[in-house]
């Protein structure tokens, strides 16, 4: 149970205004907890859904278009689809993960066309699979959700796990966002599909996704693993959230002054804009697309170009700022450690999905906005809601929860023993400067890392003898603002334990690749932050 047993309250069959027995709980609305929860029911479990906010709306998949990782059967076109990004992950990929995901990725793609999914078709009338609309996506997936039986909560985000004396986690406790009442959901097993964290940066999609479902894994014991890949910086315009990135491909990039920035459109042009941007302002134009490339850019994101016209910006003839939005482990690859096939965590009854799990087992150290983090969460999100489901039917016997023992897992801005109350936006504000400058995260260093964990560990050492919040608005924002700090901790300290360049994890003063560190670095802990090292298999 850890060494904080002391500190967790026993959980009442009289608490929460609503109160369900289940045998699935899955904690998130995107697309890896929408799949979890079909595939839940599939299997002949009771579920229920809670989403922080309304599910099929919320999360960085619903406003946004996004590739899919899917690939046709076939060796050769699979085997170049891996070998692609093999090597660009830091061979930290696993070649048996990658052939589940592509295979599981072509079945669940086929299923949603035959749930409805409007794909387009070419000239010849084949539908073209690569890529989803999230509105229509989500908005499918939260209609085949309902109509599988599951219970939807929305507007509802959980606060803490609910564990059994042995460790096992049995379910969450949660409020509703818009009515103050609290919820309880005892269950025979818990799908995490929280989502990364993002840090709050304005990113589309991402203020729901701040790194709580990662805490409260860990207050439960869940291990976590490369959490130094999650330097992850979105390009798009100073002035608007849309960090969708591929039009860039046809844009030209300035300085302040109108000329030229040299190489900002080559292979390291975000480590020269990342630089930049430390001194100046930087300003892009896609003057490189002709008339039939733009018609397509306006038809294939619409969204993109919402903030330019409503600011009478032209950006195929018009300069305009950019910057680079952190979006951390959302398009990082870190996350909770799997262990097995059906994505259990280390802890009995918890599973993770989506991009509250690691997906260095298909990315290794590097990946981006969708294609492999697509394929990823409706993937993991199947085989966690079957592995959920099964765990639980053999855990009860078919007998309720209702009236075994459970702990309350949570601590931290829930149940501490001080009396002077933390402001939650002071603490947003606190670890945001230390992640957001480009010369701390982008490319990082021993020294700065360090110097950042010493106001890091610090603030939490702090908040530790802190009053807990007053009211369910005020417990949802300090648990937020708890994500992040924890979640900040875990990646600076993986990213001073892997002293190399590999994937995304770029260090000044290790600027190569060092073959002897092929390996994992699982982290874990609240108090005291460790880290490990763990092989990846042949």
């Amino acid at each position: 149970m850890g060494t904080r047993d002391m500190d967790r309250a026993w959980h009442s069959a009289t608490d929460g205004t609503q109160q369900f027995d289940v045998d699935v709980l899955v904690l998130g609305g995107g697309p890896a907890g929408a799949w979890a929860a079909v595939s839940a029911r599939a299997r002949g479990a009771s579920v229920v859904l809670a989403d922080k906010g309304y599910c099929g709306t919320s999360g960085a998949t619903a406003p946004s278009g996004t590739g899919v990782w899917y690939v046709p059967p076939g060796t050769e076109a699979r085997e170049q689809a891996k070998a692609s990004r093999f090597a660009m992950g830091g061979q930290l990929a696993e070649h048996v993960w990658m052939d589940r995901v592509l295979e599981q990725t072509w079945k669940n793609v086929e299923q949603l066309a035959e749930w409805g999914y409007p794909f387009p078709v070419d000239a010849e009338g084949q539908q073209q699979r690569t890529s989803l609309q999230g509105p229509e996506y989500m908005r499918l997936m939260r209609k085949r959700v309902k109509e599988s039986g599951a219970r939807i909560l929305d507007h509802s985000p959980a606060l803490e796990l609910l564990v059994s004396a042995s460790g096992a986690v049995q379910g969450a406790r949660g409020v509703n966002r818009q009515t103050g009442d609290s919820w309880v959901v005892r269950a025979g097993a818990v799908v995490m599909a929280t989502g990364g964290c993002a840090f709050l940066s304005r990113a589309l999609g991402c203020n729901v996704l701040t790194g709580e479902g990662l805490l409260m894994a860990a207050e439960a014991g869940a291990e976590l693993s490369g959490m130094e890949f999650s330097n992850a910086y979105g390009l798009g315009p100073a002035f608007s959230s849309i960090t969708k990135s591929l039009f860039y491909n046809w844009a030209t990039f300035y300085h302040a002054d109108g000329t030229e920035l040299e190489g900002a459109g080559s292979a390291r042009g975000r480590s020269i804009i990342a630089k930049t941007l430390q001194t100046e302002q930087v300003l892009a134009r896609l003057d490189r697309a002709d008339g039939q490339i733009r018609a397509w850019m306006r038809t294939a994101q619409p969204n993109f170009f919402l903030s330019f016209d409503r600011r009478g910006i032209d950006p195929f003839t018009q300069h305009f700022p950019v910057t680079l939005r952190l979006e951390g482990t959302v398009r990082g690859t870190g996350g909770l450690r799997i262990e097995d096939s059906s994505c259990a965590t280390n802890v009995p009854g918890l599973y993770a999905a989506g991009d509250a799990a690691t997906r260095e087992l298909i990315c290794g150290g590097f990946t981006g906005g969708g294609s492999h983090n697509a394929a990823w969460a409706l993937s993991s999100g199947f085989w966690a809601g079957a592995g959920a489901a099964d765990f639980s039917r053999q855990q009860s016997g078919g007998h309720s929860l209702h009236k075994q023992h459970l702990l309350y897992a949570g601590r931290n801005g829930l149940r501490t023993a001080g009396h002077t109350r933390w402001d939650a936006e002071e603490v947003i504000r606190a670890v945001q400067a230390e992640v957001f400058p480009y010369e701390r995260n982008w490319t990082r260093s021993q020294d700065l890392l360090q110097d950042s964990l010493v106001r890091l560990d610090a603030l939490w050492e702090r908040l530790q003898h802190s009053a807990p919040a007053a009211g369910a608005t005020d417990s949802v924002r300090s648990r937020e603002a708890l994500g992040m700090l924890a979640t900040s901790r875990w990646m600076y300290r993986s990213a001073l334990a892997r002293s190399e360049t590999r994937g995304m994890a770029r260090r000044a003063d290790h600027q190569a690749l060092d073959p002897g560190q092929q390996h994992r670095l699982v982290a874990g802990g609240l108090d005291a932050v460790w880290v490990r090292s763990e092989g990846v298999a042949a």
